[in-house]
């Protein structure tokens, strides 16, 4: 669905999502429930729970700068298995002032130079902004805090969150 507006070359090239310092850890992309034991037995990966999902278990060092370990040089060893926070990237559904908004990491080299209207026009589009707030209804974990200074593409008509 990204590739109307970010291509997998020009992901691949930059793979800045991929990487974490201490302070990001929050940002490690969840793996659902559903996933865990298919990514452990395949890949021989180590998971740790984070609320009711699971993270990859990943030593940080101060700012010392730590890849995901399924990342690669030919982008993500998980295939149909790679966290649903990657493969939505940079977008992302946050809490605000109680209501759910998506909004788009500004960080991302590869969106952040298309105009916003362009990027609510395609969260809107195709049924994204109701599979995003969908899926997370169904992992509630997904929904991180607002961070100033990610615009705001979308806010949820209606918001259950409690």
């Amino acid at each position: 669905m990204l590739k109307k507006i970010l291509s997998p070359e020009t992901c691949a090239k930059c793979r800045i999502c991929c990487g974490f310092v201490d302070e990001d850890k929050w940002e490690i992309p969840l793996i659902f429930p559903e996933n865990k034991d298919s990514i452990e037995e395949k890949f021989g990966f180590h998971l740790v729970p984070r609320g009711n999902e699971y993270v990859f278990d990943m030593e940080f060092d101060g700012d010392r700068l730590v890849y995901c370990p399924a990342e690669s040089e030919h982008g993500c060893v998980l295939g149909g298995l790679k966290p649903f926070d990657c493969s939505m990237w940079p977008f992302r559904v946050n809490e605000l002032c109680g209501k759910r908004v998506i909004t788009v990491s500004p960080v991302c080299p590869g969106v952040s130079s298309l105009p916003l209207d362009r990027l609510c026009s395609f969260v809107r589009e195709d049924g994204f902004a109701e599979m995003l707030f969908r899926t997370a209804d169904e992992h509630p974990d997904m929904v991180k805090p607002y961070i100033d200074g990610y615009p705001i593409l979308l806010v949820e008509e209606k918001s259950d969150l409690s």
